[in-house]
């Protein structure tokens, strides 16, 4: 359906008082096309291509019989499977109806027919076939929007995953920038599956969760009794890593001690386990990641520039959601897709309130957020329909004329990290993973939202 139009009915009916009954009744609501005969009735249908049919079966040349009916059901349906054909016949027909409907009919009515009844009926039809319609068009659009479990039709999104193909073929390191929750992990891993070493490991770290006398230790290994605990040679992530890929997320973090090691590593390719003399040669790929600003990183001496140039030899940058285009409602149809099957909830949908209120809100936390609150709805939701209170965003539009962008993602970072505390029982280092961001950069969100330390 087009525009404001309504609705085309193909309506196959032999007698014309019938014909003339039904036009009168239904042509309020929808757009009727009547036909007396099996011919026409496939003409109109290629014609129109109508979601719904009203057959009768007894048709000529045999009206007395149900097999021109039954053969032009057969026909309706090859041309297209997901037409709502209901069956109209007479009292002595039920049997038939009931065979048809067998075949593949949506429902059958006998005469004289009720029309409110029908009229609900109709309406049902209509509504499911919209969904059909609105799954169908989803999943073509991921058929080709979807790249390496990356979604995304807007030309940013499509100029990333022509980057992820390029860097793939290539060992050189890729640093990947972008905001918290905006799917930099996803990146590598994508990177990492287009490229060679697709057999081999990937190991990720998050290196803003590590604590600094750890991350050593995490990254590069160590030998037996090298230091208190170590009661056993333990391989680091690097070594893990040997002929894959290590992702390094928030490289940002890492100690400069540490970044002296990590710079050697990478232009020498040896590692040496702490406690060890032995040099190891590690044939393992870097692909590194953060959400800060490296460059005021380098100026303020918290970075090494070599590192940073050693580590950036490609780029990505990984737009905001909010600098997406329409990607907002795609990416969360796809979710609304993957719980739903997931909770065993298939069929839900958003809706109008929902699909616009997904499109004003600003997503402070980008493609996580989004992840959450879709997965949260569907949980909790009560029926099939998610609408903008499911995913707790209502008050956010009630809200939008009087409140500014800046104040929308505090009041949202707020939330965010209080649920994250909530979750890990208020330890830090949990609830900065969780969140993708640094210890410090967790307790200076705490500060700015009075949220009281426990650890």
């Amino acid at each position: 359906m087009e525009n404001n139009a309504k609705p085309k009915l193909l309506l196959v009916e032999d007698d014309d008082e019938i014909r003339t009954q039904m036009r009168w009744a239904l042509t309020g609501e929808y757009d009727p096309i009547l036909v007396g005969d099996r011919a026409a009735a496939i003409a109109a249908f290629r014609l129109h291509r109508p979601a719904v049919v009203l057959l009768d079966l007894g048709l000529p040349p045999e009206p007395a019989s149900p097999k021109e009916g039954l053969a032009t059901l057969a026909e309706l349906l090859a041309i297209d499977s997901d037409a709502k054909v209901v069956i109209v016949s007479g009292q002595g027909e039920k049997t038939n109806a009931l065979q048809a409907v067998g075949l593949g009919a949506y429902d059958f009515f006998t005469k004289p027919v009720e029309m409110e009844e029908l009229k609900f009926l109709l309406k049902r039809c209509y509504q499911i076939a919209d969904l059909e319609r609105e799954y169908q068009r989803v999943q073509s659009l991921l058929a080709t929007e979807t790249f390496e479990d990356l979604v995304g039709s807007g030309p940013r999104m499509q100029h990333c995953f022509d980057s992820i193909r390029k860097v793939a073929t290539t060992d050189a390191p890729v640093l990947i920038l972008g905001e918290s929750g905006t799917g930099k992990e996803m990146t590598a891993r994508a990177i990492h599956r287009r490229s060679a070493r697709k057999d081999q490991p990937f190991v990720a770290i998050n290196c803003s969760a590590i604590p600094e006398n750890l991350i050593e230790s995490e990254l590069f290994g160590h030998e037996k009794g090298s230091f208190t605990g170590a009661h056993a040679l333990r391989k680091g992530r690097i070594e893990s890593a040997e002929g894959g890929t290590l992702f390094l997320d928030e490289i940002g973090e890492v100690p400069l001690p540490i970044q002296v090691k990590l710079l050697r590593f990478l232009q020498e390719h040896y590692i040496e386990r702490v406690g060890g003399r032995q040099e190891i040669s590690v044939n393992t790929r870097v692909v590194a990641a953060t959400n800060a600003d490296l460059k005021k990183k380098m100026a303020d001496g918290s970075f090494r520039e070599d590192l940073f140039y050693r580590l950036a030899v490609i780029q990505i940058n990984l737009p905001a959601l909010r600098e997406r285009d329409d990607d907002t409602v795609l990416l969360a149809k796809t979710f609304l897709q993957r719980f739903g099957t997931e909770n065993r909830r298939t069929g839900m949908s958003f809706t109008p309130e929902a699909i616009r209120a997904l499109r004003e809100h600003p997503w402070p936390g980008n493609v996580r957020e989004l992840q959450n609150r879709v997965r949260r709805a569907v949980i909790m939701a009560d029926g099939k329909r998610i609408g903008a209170s499911d995913l707790e965003l209502a008050a956010d539009l009630g809200t939008a004329a009087r409140t500014t962008l800046r104040e929308a993602r505090e009041r949202v970072e707020k939330e965010l990290v209080t649920d994250a505390l909530r979750r890990n029982g208020g330890k830090i280092s949990g609830a900065a993973a969780d969140l993708g961001v640094s210890r410090p950069t967790l307790y200076e969100l705490m500060d700015k939202f009075g949220l009281q330390k426990t650890e």
